[in-house]
């Protein structure tokens, strides 16, 4: 079975878009654009499978990249979490929150081996599951 991830952005055309690019390398991907929503989700245990890899965006309405992180880590303390911004400046922001901050524009080669490692290296992951 493909490994389920969750990809969060406000921008529902990069969403899309990276979601896409995902499913088409063999991922389950869930996409949220409100990140408030996803933490509620993932507090409630309503995702229909368990979430290998989150992949957030920074700068959202509401609820920033940031503090979606830090509210996540209370409950998910190793899931793997990749973050995407357009903002150098904003990396610190993540400092001991273990994520993996890469910068946009991010090209679908590296979304995917940036994606492909973190799904390989999680603690829970057992076998690859995506060729």
């Amino acid at each position: 079975m493909a490994a389920t991830l969750l990809l969060i952005d406000d921008n529902a055309i990069q969403a899309a878009t990276r979601q896409t690019i995902l499913k088409r390398a063999g991922y389950f991907v869930i996409a949220a654009l409100n990140p408030a929503r996803a933490l509620e989700q993932f507090q409630g245990g309503d995702f229909p499978t368990e979430i290998r890899l989150v992949i957030t965006d920074h700068l959202m309405p509401g609820l920033n990249g940031a503090d979606f992180v830090r509210a996540l880590r209370k409950s998910h303390p190793t899931l793997p979490v990749m973050v995407i911004s357009g903002l150098e400046e904003a990396e610190q922001e993540y400092d001991g929150l273990n994520v993996t901050f890469r910068m946009k524009p991010l090209l679908p080669e590296h979304l995917l081996a940036t994606v492909h490692q973190l799904v390989r290296d999680s603690p829970d992951s057992g076998p690859p599951t995506v060729n």
